[in-house]
């Protein structure tokens, strides 16, 4: 099931839709408040499963619409390890997240405003630092970032054994 582009795209967008709703449960229902940069990453995580279901719609048309996916999907995936490191590294050890480039995009956006029970920003970054089962978010964050990025290379490669297959 997994040698299909289509089924490894589908698996990232899962994942990503998977780990934005458990640090929603963990706001909502153990009070774990999220600061930017745990926000900046839930966007990152929906943003690749939009990409990866919409290359997998637009692969009906054209092969190429799956390949895009993967490439931006990985490519996503590498600027999320990117802000989780920053988040573990940097933010963390910060009194507050205010005025970094996480609290300035989010509420530049206007999502914060828009879907506060999902992108506002309630903690600063040392006080949102939590572990779960020994292990901070931020590095759960990344080694599902780096999974995904992963996935996404893999799906691509597939995508373009097929086609030379096919040929």
């Amino acid at each position: 099931m997994l040698r299909r582009p289509t089924a490894l795209l589908h698996l990232v967008a899962l994942l990503c839709v998977t780990a934005v709703g458990i640090a929603l449960v963990s706001q909502h229902v153990f009070d774990m408040m999220p600061c930017a940069w745990c926000v900046l990453q839930r966007l990152v995580f929906l943003v690749i499963a939009v990409v990866c279901w919409l290359g997998i719609w637009l692969s009906r048309a054209s092969p190429l619409g799956l390949r895009l996916a993967a490439v931006l999907a990985a490519a996503l995936s590498v600027c999320g390890v990117a802000a989780a490191w920053y988040q573990y590294t940097v933010a963390s050890n910060l009194f507050s997240c205010d005025l970094t480039f996480a609290d300035r995009f989010i509420a530049g956006s206007g999502l914060d405003a828009a879907l506060p029970w999902l992108f506002g920003i309630y903690a600063t970054c040392a006080d949102a630092r939590v572990a779960l089962m020994g292990v901070e978010y931020s590095l759960w964050g990344m080694g599902l970032f780096v999974a995904t990025g992963v996935l996404g290379v893999v799906a691509l490669l597939v995508s373009l054994r097929e086609t030379q297959g096919a040929a």
